[in-house]
């Protein structure tokens, strides 16, 4: 049983750089949380507190009940799979894995069956007297794995251990992490800077910038309602286009005002906006690729198309909107040419409001 407690946690290097800035979080027996953010966001320097591997600078981190702010790493029962696999090249695989088993002095029979049970569990029973230079990627990266598991440790903490994977045999071991946290039945903390792993491992999303936490919240609360601008534009794929409006009043209605365009408001967006002093100010529109479609109307907005984007089920287009760069996901059998103009509106439903000051979710 781990449940972690961050509070405050802080990074700061002694040349005045703070690398992770008052992170707080509750973490429950048995979660996958992941960590995501672009490189140099503070996720790994947060994973390496945990872990121990660098000194906590501010607040407090608690495993289970115990404060392990001094403690040292080998005495915080966790263990941790690197990106780069760090196994000894001299020693068979099975010797990585009973490596620090035998660290601990624990006997050889014990020893034996927690590695062939780890074996068991990766698939890689028959690779148990082979070197690591005799592996392939995936292959190493399940006996990181297993060394990690035969420790059975109270939490597992990941630093991008798929990042060295080729895309086909990084998607086949995120499904076999994933069906290893169902069977460990443990706590996992996992650090990515792909929101693909991160919206299809976690069971609940840290979103990090500059090392200040954005948002905490489940893969589907993130992606339909994303605190900022940012959290929008760095969960989905493709991102989240953004176009700035006015918010303008005309005989009782609230319209979006986008090139001379005006664009009806719905009641439940226009009420939000009275309320919060939005009229005729500029508000930026977040909106997903298959929130907007080509259509002739009105209200409609002009622009050129740059690329299409043929992925056999569905196709993007990518747009030229007046200077800024628009996706569009469309029917793979729709028709284009690259250069022609095309119309195209948003399902008002699906629009995210952000302040264009802020850049903090208005709704």
């Amino acid at each position: 049983m781990a449940e972690l407690k961050l509070k405050n946690i802080k990074k700061i290097y002694p040349n005045g750089f703070e690398a992770v800035k008052d992170f707080s979080m509750d973490i429950d027996d048995k979660e996958f949380i992941v960590l995501v953010g672009p490189s140099g966001c503070g996720k790994s320097t947060s994973l390496r507190m945990i872990a121990g591997l660098e000194e906590i600078s501010g607040g407090q981190l608690y495993i289970g009940e115990k404060l392990v702010n001094e403690v040292t790493p080998k005495n915080r029962d966790i263990a941790m799979v690197f990106q780069n696999y760090a196994l000894y090249p001299h020693m068979t695989v099975y010797d990585n894995m009973a490596f620090g088993l035998k660290l601990r002095k624990r006997s050889k029979a014990e020893i034996k069956e927690k590695v062939n049970n780890a074996a068991k569990i990766l698939g890689i029973e028959d690779l148990l007297n082979r070197k690591p230079k005799q592996l392939s990627g995936g292959q190493k990266q399940r006996v990181a794995l297993g060394r990690a598991i035969v420790r059975e440790p109270k939490v597992f903490l990941m630093d991008e251990p798929l990042s060295n994977l080729d895309a086909k045999l990084r998607v086949q071991m995120r499904a076999e992490i994933i069906k290893l946290h169902h069977k460990l039945k443990t706590t996992f903390i996992y650090v990515t800077h792909d929101q693909t792993e991160a919206m299809t491992m976690g069971t609940r999303i840290v979103v990090m910038k500059d090392g200040v936490v954005q948002q905490i919240d489940d893969p589907q609360t993130i992606y339909r309602h994303p605190a900022n601008k940012f959290v929008g534009s760095f969960i989905g794929s493709p991102q989240m286009n953004f176009i700035d409006s006015k918010i303008i009043e005309a005989n009782g209605k609230l319209y979006y005002e986008i090139k001379n365009k005006k664009i009806e408001i719905e009641e439940d967006r226009a009420k939000i906006l009275r309320d919060k002093l939005y009229i005729d100010k500029i508000v930026t529109l977040g909106l997903r690729p298959d929130a907007i479609e080509v259509r002739d109307k009105n209200d409609s907005l002009e622009a050129v198309v740059d690329v299409t984007e043929m992925l056999g089920s569905e196709m993007y287009l990518y747009l030229d909107f007046d200077g800024n760069n628009v996706t569009v996901k469309v029917d793979p059998s729709y028709k284009v040419e690259i250069g022609k103009k095309i119309n195209f509106g948003f399902k008002a439903k699906k629009v995210h409001l952000f302040d264009s000051e802020t850049e903090m979710s208005i709704l």
